[in-house]
Formats: structure tokens, sequence, C-alpha cells
């Protein structure tokens, strides 16, 4: 086992809203915990089943201990049902934690947004156990939903959540946001939240090895991308990314005919992205639902030009982890962002990329055509992000800022 520096937070508590089995997939929260399980820490992890069990049921997925709770759909485009099993979350871990009657002593807790829900669990196990919580802040609510207009500001049910991220915020013993954009909004808006306890915890991601033996005729065949230059968009797509951005950027680049547009993923805004393209008659963009994970890196091993898109409304300081992907492949970044952000200035900083404001086409397509038209600064800018990503975002700094937080 290797040796814990800091001996007092020996057993780690994760409650997730995913969790897939790293056989499967992976994503920068499996990335964490099993840094924490490689560091020798004894890791408990609660999450939602996606075996279609009938029951919780306490399993070893490569290594981690894992308490898999039957849950209603989290994830799809019923709003009510999303809204409920989002409510009920914390009440189905802390019935499945007591059924398997799992002795509460833990050091530290952890706990992501999305959700805020899990908070009032959270709060019983710290107060039972005496442990610290660490709050992984990657999701401001409900001040997003009322952003996307999905939720009125003042009323019922906004007022419900709200008074769950007080709480959230007041449980937590520290903190860690995205970007200093992240902790300007927090300490604006939550005047009684102690500042010590914020800090910076960038979004964060295992570096991957690129494709050795990647077949790039076939794949490019597969995929009707032979002969093109590629910018790819990967991940969801619902109102926060406001894909239209993008498609609005190809209706823009249609002169450009060896550049197309590829776009993976789903959400609930995949359907009416794929009518608007179809009504401007784009041959330029091809939408993909999601891809086996290999094809997708293959995919993105052989892309030019990596693409993000945040929806103009927010108000709160987003920062997409799809990036970390982008810099792990050496893709220099084209950004379509919202004014609150500090996530294009963060780009242009570490020379990773370009940025403009959500909306703005020309100066997107301005951006564009600075990568389009050079080969060379597509390989500098898509270089620096993966250093930049090599010396700053790795799965152990994470975790040594998780846990120094603690012992500065």
């Amino acid at each position: 086992m290797v040796e814990i520096k800091n001996v007092k937070m020996k057993k780690i508590l994760f409650l997730g809203l995913t969790f897939p089995d790293v056989k499967k997939n992976t994503h920068l929260y499996t990335d964490l915990i099993h840094e924490f399980h490689n560091q020798g820490h004894d890791v408990l992890v609660i999450a939602p089943d996606e075996e279609g069990r009938k029951s919780s049921e306490l399993v070893i997925e490569s290594g981690i201990q894992i308490l898999r709770v039957p849950t209603l759909a989290l994830f799809g485009g019923n709003k009510i049902v999303k809204g409920l099993s989002n409510i009920l979350l914390s009440h189905q871990y802390k019935r499945a934690f007591k059924k398997h009657k799992i002795a509460i002593d833990f050091d530290l807790i952890l706990i992501p947004t999305p959700p805020i829900t899990l908070i009032d669990f959270a709060a019983w196990i710290k107060k039972k156990s005496k442990a610290k919580l660490y709050l992984i802040l990657r999701d401001i609510f409900p001040q997003n939903a009322v952003d996307l207009k999905m939720m009125s500001n003042g009323g019922f049910i906004y007022n419900y959540f709200r008074k769950k991220e007080i709480k959230l915020y007041k449980q937590s013993d520290r903190i860690g946001c995205m970007s200093p954009a992240n902790i300007d909004f927090v300490t604006k808006h939550n005047p009684e939240v102690d500042t010590s306890k914020l800090h910076l915890l960038p979004n964060w991601e295992k570096i991957h090895e690129l494709p050795k033996d990647l077949n790039e005729t076939a794949m490019r065949e597969k995929y009707g991308l032979k002969d093109k230059m590629i910018a790819i968009f990967g991940g969801n797509i619902g109102l926060p990314q406001r894909v239209e951005n993008i498609i609005q950027l190809a209706q823009a680049s249609q002169e450009l005919e060896d550049l197309v547009f590829f776009i993976v993923g789903r959400g609930t805004e995949r359907e009416r992205i794929k009518i608007m393209a179809e009504e401007m008659g784009l041959k330029n963009v091809i939408l993909k639902g999601n891809l086996p994970r290999q094809d997708y890196n293959d995919v993105l091993a052989i892309a030019d030009i990596g693409l993000i898109s945040l929806n103009q409304d927010f108000s709160i300081p987003n920062f997409p982890s799809k990036v970390n992907a982008y810099y792990c492949f050496k893709k220099p970044v084209l950004a379509s962002v919202d004014v609150n952000t500090d996530f294009g200035i963060i780009q242009e900083q570490i020379q990773s990329g370009f940025y403009s404001n959500a909306g703005d086409i020309e100066s997107f397509k301005s951006n564009l055509l600075k990568l389009y038209n050079s080969k060379d600064l597509r390989t500098t800018l898509g270089q620096n992000g993966y250093m930049y990503m090599k010396n700053n975002l790795s799965p152990e700094q994470a975790y040594n800022t998780i846990i120094n937080s603690f012992t500065a």
C-alpha cells in the first residue's frame, strides 16, 4: 500500500451523480477516485446503478468499492422526472447506506455538483463521523437553470434549491472552484461564505496515449471524412452548450469546401440541431450520436480543431471540461462563449486557442480562419494546450490540491 502522507484522511466517501465502471468508460471523477485509491486511501463510492439492479448492492469495480443504488432516470429530456430524481437521490443513498450497515467512520467526504441535493445525506454523514466535507464545485445551481429559463428567479422551486445551495456552502469545509471567475461569482453572490474555504481546483483528466495503430484512411472512410479538415465538437448537446453557435459558423463557412464540422453527442437539443442543419441545407455538418470510445478517440486524433460552445445567456462562469480532451490530443481550441466566463481568456493566456463572444459569428469565423489557414499555428496551439494539461491538470495534481487544502 502506498504510504499516506496525511493519515487523518484515510477513509474517503465519494457521493456521485454518475460513476461508470472504468472498464467501460472514464471521466474526471473516476480518474480522481482511482488516484485516491492508488495513493493508499480506503475509498467508498456511492453512485447510481447502471446495470438495471432491483435493489442496492455493494460491489468491487476495478478495485474500488461502490454502493450501487437504483434510482429514477437522472438524465434525459423529461425535466419533471429528472428534477424529482435529483430530489429523491439523497434519501435513496441514505436508505441504501443504512441497509448495508456501513460503518460511519469516514475522514473525508467528497461531493461534486451537480447535484446539490446530496448535501442532506452528506451533512448527515459529516455529523455522525466528524468528517471533513470537500465540495467539488462544477455547477452553480439553481442560477444556471434561471439563466437558461428553465426556472424563474424567486419562485417556489428556485427558493427550494437555493436553500440547498446555501446549506451546501455552509456545510463544506473546503470548496474547489474551476476558475478565478467561479471564486468571484460565489463570493459576490454568497457574502456569508467564508472566503478562506474557496480555492482553485481546475478540471483534471488523465492523459491518454494517442492511438498507435490508427488506420486513418479507414476511419475517414467510415465517417465521411475523406480529404477533409475536421473541426470536432464532442459532448452533451443541450441548452448550456448552445450548439446553434457552431451550426451558424458552419453556415457562414460553406465556401471552405474541405472543412467539415463533426458534432458528436446526445442531449435535449440534439434533434432540434439536426433539423436546423437540415433546413439550412448544410453539407459541411456531420451529426453523430455517441460513438464507441475508441472511434471517438480515433476521430479526435485526426481532427484539426476542437470546438467549444456555451450559451450566451449564462451569468455564471462555466468552464467546459471537454477542453481537456482537446488538450490531451493536442488540438487547438476554437470557442464561442458567454461574456461572464473566463474560459476564453484563459485559453488565450496559455496560448491554446481563440475565443469570441457567443452570437458574434463574424468574430467566430475570423478565429476559425486563423486556424484554417495555418497548420503551424494549429500545431503550436495544440502543443501548448497539451503541455498546460500535463503540467497542471493531472488527477494527481487535483488529488494534491484537495488533500493539501486541509494541511496548509
